[in-house]
């Protein structure tokens, strides 16, 4: 089992960056594949990137593709997402979810086994 905390959110500009942490514990980090979704109010939450467990591959939504980069440190267990030049609507609740299955698919919130508390980010324009 592992326990993931999200921290970083906040309001902010349109055009500015921001950055997303998530704390994992538990069960030896490097066993899960990760990823970020995020949920707008009224919507349903959404893939927006994903990560082996190594880091060697990473997935993105069309959406933030070029925008966002999503990184992990296995030796201190946490996983980052560095989003720049934000925008209205990537406004959400973002998530830190965690997969431990050997063949996941990432895109699928099904998928995760394990998710965070979620944190707000919040873009104005």
């Amino acid at each position: 089992q592992v326990h993931l905390v999200e921290s970083g959110g906040g309001l902010v500009q349109a055009g500015d960056s921001l950055r997303l942490s998530c704390a994992a514990s538990g069960r030896p980090f490097s066993s899960y594949f990760m990823a970020w979704f995020r949920q707008a109010p009224g919507k349903e939450r959404e893939f927006v990137a994903a990560i082996s467990w190594s880091g060697g591959d990473t997935h993105y939504a069309d959406s933030v593709k070029g925008r966002f980069t999503i990184s992990r440190d296995n030796a201190k267990n946490t996983v980052t997402l560095q989003m720049k030049s934000l925008k209205p609507e990537d406004t959400a609740v973002y998530y830190c979810a965690a997969d431990s299955s050997s063949y996941p698919e990432y895109e699928s919130v099904y998928e995760y086994d394990y998710w965070g508390q979620g944190t707000q980010v919040t873009v104005s324009s």
